[in-house]
């Protein structure tokens, strides 16, 4: 290997530290009398400022990997160190602080609020942290702007097509300003179309706004966005180009 690419990549290694570091991640399911093993002893890094797909096929771990990323839900034994935290061992009043603060997170159902517009939709994370009506509304606007969905801010989720409704849930997932995008299976339910209008969504603002993304998928074809891959089988890392 040429020796200048040596040192450039010895120099990115240095200047680019893992921002979310995953030591021994186990979750076990209690179902009745047996037990589940979702993931195995998972170890893993992520880096700032990437996309990084969690692949494998259904079944595989890749959902209860991201949920536990997350904060959605708490792993029965390992570490999960996010941005310095031990997060791991954070209490449930501050783990929903420290999601709200830092954390986005786009389901695949889009949990879109039905009685809600798109705008109203979009903002309500921004209440959540009592922050000032006239901050969180303008910028709602502009994530609406920025996922292309602007003239759309005021019609209800019924009213809005399946891949609409998930760039909507991607504008909400970025209005506390989070350092970290969590998708799951953001394209499931969408045509090819929708979903390649979505995905640019998720690139466009890794782009912008430097957020790093992490997302789900089952389909190969979603690797193309990715700049690292995590490979899953039984729960456990099967390979991975981070």
């Amino acid at each position: 290997m040429n020796w200048i690419w040596v040192f450039w990549l010895t120099v990115v290694q240095i200047l680019v530290k893992p921002m979310i570091d995953v030591r021994d991640l186990s979750r076990t399911y209690q179902m009745g009398r047996v037990q589940v093993p979702a993931l195995r002893g998972i170890s893993l890094q992520i880096l700032e400022g990437s996309i990084t797909s969690i692949m494998g096929k259904s079944g595989s771990g890749k959902s209860t990997l991201l949920r536990q990323l997350g904060l959605l839900d708490l792993p029965s034994e390992g570490e999960i160190t996010i941005d310095t935290h031990p997060v791991h061992r954070l209490s449930e009043r501050e783990r929903g602080h420290f999601r709200l603060s830092l954390l986005g997170y786009v389901f695949q159902e889009y949990a879109l609020l039905a009685e809600l517009t798109a705008l109203e939709n979009v903002y309500l994370p921004g209440m959540m942290l009592g922050r000032s009506g006239v901050d969180y509304q303008k910028r709602a606007w502009e994530l609406l702007d920025l996922v292309g969905l602007k003239a759309r801010a005021g019609h209800l989720p019924r009213e809005l097509s399946g891949g609409e409704q998930q760039r909507v849930a991607i504008a909400r997932s970025l209005i506390n300003q989070p350092k970290y995008i969590f998708a799951d299976e953001p394209t499931a339910n969408l045509d090819t179309q929708a979903a390649r209008s979505v995905m640019g969504s998720l690139v466009r603002l890794n782009l912008e706004y430097g957020v790093t993304v992490l997302f789900v998928s089952h389909d190969p074809d979603d690797k193309q966005y990715a700049s690292s891959h995590v490979f899953l089988k039984d729960g456990e890392v099967t390979d991975a180009y981070i």
